[in-house]
């Protein structure tokens, strides 16, 4: 039997843009062995789009060997990108016009050093994985000592 990572993600922004956050639960199965592994953070200025592109970013960055990983997102934003490829299209044009630019370039690293495939789930579906990490980035994003979306806050002009 291989070893299977099962990374389910979520990412939230209330008012988008504002204050957010994400939620990661990372799950290994190899024999008889089973670990997870739980993330989460907040952000105290940003966007859901962000906030969900960051959990599978954060989710990639902890797995250590690169096989057999498959991640659930209820995002249509990166499944989209993924599954049709935009975002090698992007890259081919320098992201020209495109949002979350640095978040993407670190994305597309990850992706293309693992074997990765994307599950789409609905949200607020009653999946337990799911809904969990929702719950993880709500509770994220309402910490007191939120961190700072240092690129997006400088774009907009939140940061001084």
């Amino acid at each position: 039997m291989n070893k299977i990572i099962n990374i389910y993600t979520d990412g939230s922004s209330k008012g988008n843009p504002g204050p957010g956050g994400y939620g990661v639960f990372i799950e290994t199965f190899f024999k008889n062995f089973y670990y997870k592994k739980v993330i989460s953070e907040g952000y105290r200025y940003t966007t859901n789009n962000r906030m969900e592109l960051l959990a599978v970013i954060e989710g990639l960055k902890r797995i250590k060997r690169k096989e057999n990983i498959v991640v659930f997102t209820d995002s249509r934003y990166i499944i989209d990108s993924v599954k049709k490829k935009r975002i090698f299209e992007w890259e081919k044009n320098n992201f020209y016009k495109k949002k979350n630019v640095d978040l993407w370039k670190i994305f597309i690293k990850l992706f293309l050093i693992n074997s990765i495939s994307f599950q789409w789930i609905k949200s607020h579906n009653n999946h337990f994985c799911n809904d969990y990490c929702d719950r993880l980035s709500e509770k994220a994003s309402k910490k007191i000592n939120l961190q700072i979306d240092y690129v997006y806050e400088k774009i907009n002009g939140h940061l001084q």
